[in-house]
């Protein structure tokens, strides 16, 4: 691994799409993926990550007393591997302040609704319940709360036909691989800071 690559780890539950899209994309360029952890045993996520040969773990959060308990530890590994920026993509757990005062302002998660419309869980339906027509994906700051960290990237899509989260999804992966590789590569580079005027706000620096 040459220096000039941020070191990252992937947090996933799922499918790991997201993981894949940065697999082939920013890994090995302007990053390297060290370290996937998954809160879920048997995923396909962690196929997909040790088909690149890339250390996984798994840390379940029935497997500790508390969330803080698993937090510790789950920092602790990372850590241990050097990560330096910590990708949440499609991890369905909270991460308390225990662990992003490890990772301070290097927490990064993708959501798909423009926030801060539909946060949290079930956006996707949560949009369609309201009636929408403009869909999208942000790539935003991790903080305490639930979706509430400083905006990143945004990226929104008109779907004035559809029904299903299916629908709504099968538009807005794409994008989601797209605006999480180019945030992973704009920290590498050093071009994200936080507006000193607004908090809530993500400047990306030119070159």
């Amino acid at each position: 691994m040459t220096r000039d690559r941020l070191p990252i780890a992937v947090l996933v539950s799922g499918t790991g799409t997201n993981l894949q899209a940065l697999l082939d994309t920013v890994h090995g360029r302007e990053a390297q993926v060290m370290a996937v952890v998954s809160s879920v045993a048997g995923v396909p996520a962690l196929a997909r990550a040790r088909a690149r040969d890339v250390p996984t773990a798994v840390f379940a959060r029935a497997d500790y007393p508390d969330r803080d308990a698993r937090d510790r530890a789950l920092a602790d590994w990372l850590q241990e591997r050097g990560a330096r920026l910590v990708v949440l993509a499609g991890y369905m757990e909270l991460l308390g302040e225990t662990f992003l005062a490890r990772f301070p302002g290097a927490v990064i998660n993708v959501h798909p609704s423009l926030l801060p419309a539909f946060p949290g869980l079930g956006a996707i339906g949560q949009a369609l319940a309201y009636g929408v027509k403009v869909f999208g994906v942000t790539i935003h700051f991790v903080d305490a709360g639930v979706d509430t960290g400083s905006v990143i990237l945004q990226r929104a899509v008109e779907l004035p036909n559809a029904r299903t989260p299916e629908d709504v999804l099968a538009v807005l992966r794409p994008l989601e691989h797209e605006l999480l590789a180019c945030t992973v590569a704009l920290f590498a580079a050093g071009r994200l800071r936080v507006d000193p005027d607004n908090p809530r706000r993500t400047i990306v620096d030119r070159l």
